[in-house]
């Protein structure tokens, strides 16, 4: 296990290319770290850079309080699990799990005993002598993993290992990696653009944009309390809600088209007539009958079944919500319905920096205020 620290890290290519932006983040020794965010937003770079794969352009790197920046990616005690395996073709499984060993001068007999505990821990035991071609891609997936394990490393790096996998064998994998950690008790980062792998797997949850940490916590306090609109709309599934209100009576309602809805908290700080970002989970409206105070008439534009629910795409007076629901009407494009949204699950962001306008309040979520751009 090693804990990891990144202080002001900063990538660029070039004087015109910046990728990564003053990224200072802080893994414990044992923690499941996901980093979450869409292709292009840096943390593949992130991930290469603690590896050693990339050089570093500013700030630093340090592992159990050495700084690596300059030491080869085999002085760092990092294992990584790439997104194509990049295992050996004419190698056997038990060839291609001890091959870091073998190029390390390990002595046969110990490199086989560690082969051989290897393969059991990630379900290979029966599959050594075969190559990779007769494997499965979740097997293949595995002799990756245990490539990265028999090296014994103190930080695991798993680089969207699992993009390659088809959706059923993916839930298996991600409990097989789960498992795997709990199991060894190593220090793991692992970037995806999944939120679903993202939500499941973290212990801790930093997500990125544009080469900045957007937020950093606990999957379920990120959720719940998103820190800007751009962490409200990339996670969940639909996305949260997020339209544009007008603060009123000093800050005691908003107008959302023609009707009122009363905050939970005055936004005293903010005149009368400004603008604001409104948010809501789409599992958070309720569907209510005609006339009920506070109701947003609207119109059923298309309805996605899920399965065990189903979300409801509606139009309403200059405004689109989703509503997701497991009840059992069916509404058609064309119905209408009357929504409420409840005082307590709304969420307020600034239109002009994204940000929400109580983060200055006490917060479960750990953030990274001075990394966000505006």
């Amino acid at each position: 296990m090693a804990r990891i620290d990144i202080r002001n890290l900063q990538k660029s290519y070039g004087a015109a290319t910046r990728t990564l932006h003053g990224i200072d983040l802080a893994f414990e020794s044992g923690e499941f770290v996901v980093i979450l965010g869409p292709s292009g937003c840096g943390k593949s770079t992130l991930l290469r850079m603690i590896a050693g794969l990339e050089d570093i352009t500013g700030g630093e790197i340090a592992i159990d309080g050495q700084v690596v920046n300059r030491l080869e990616p085999r002085e760092r005690g990092c294992a990584m699990v790439f997104q194509n395996y990049a295992l050996y073709p004419h190698m056997t499984v038990a060839a291609n799990i001890g091959y870091a060993l073998k190029v390390a001068g390990v002595p046969k007999a110990e490199r086989e005993r560690r082969v051989r505990e290897t393969a059991a821990i990630v379900g290979l035991a029966d599959f050594l002598d075969r190559k990779p071609a007769a494997l499965s891609g979740g097997q293949r997936q595995r002799v990756a993993m245990g490539r990265a394990i028999v090296r014994e490393p103190r930080v695991f790096l798993f680089d969207e290992p699992l993009s390659n996998l088809d959706a059923k064998l993916r839930v298996s994998m991600r409990a097989e990696i789960r498992k795997l950690h709990k199991r060894l008790s190593a220090t793991s980062i692992f970037v995806t653009h999944d939120q679903v792998e993202a939500m499941t797997l973290a212990d801790r949850l930093v997500v990125m944009n544009r080469g900045h940490v957007e937020q950093v916590g606990r999957p379920l306090d990120i959720y719940h309390r998103p820190r800007t609109t751009f962490v409200a709309g990339f996670i969940g599934a639909p996305a949260m809600n997020l339209v544009t209100a007008t603060v009123q009576l000093g800050g005691a309602e908003l107008m959302l088209g023609r009707i009122a809805l009363q905050l939970a908290a005055p936004l005293t700080a903010i005149r009368a007539g400004t603008g604001v970002t409104l948010g809501i989970r789409p599992e958070n409206v309720e569907i209510v009958p005609p006339g009920t105070p506070g109701a947003l008439p609207v119109t059923v534009d298309f309805v996605e079944e899920l399965g065990a629910s189903r979300a409801i795409h509606t139009q309403g007076d200059g405004f689109q919500l989703a509503v997701t629901t497991s009840g059992l009407e069916e509404p058609a494009s064309g119905d209408r319905l009357h929504l409420r949204l409840p005082a307590k699950d709304l969420h307020l962001f600034s239109p002009d920096t994204g940000i929400r306008l109580d983060e200055a309040a006490p917060a479960a979520t750990e953030t990274q205020r001075e990394s966000v751009p505006a």
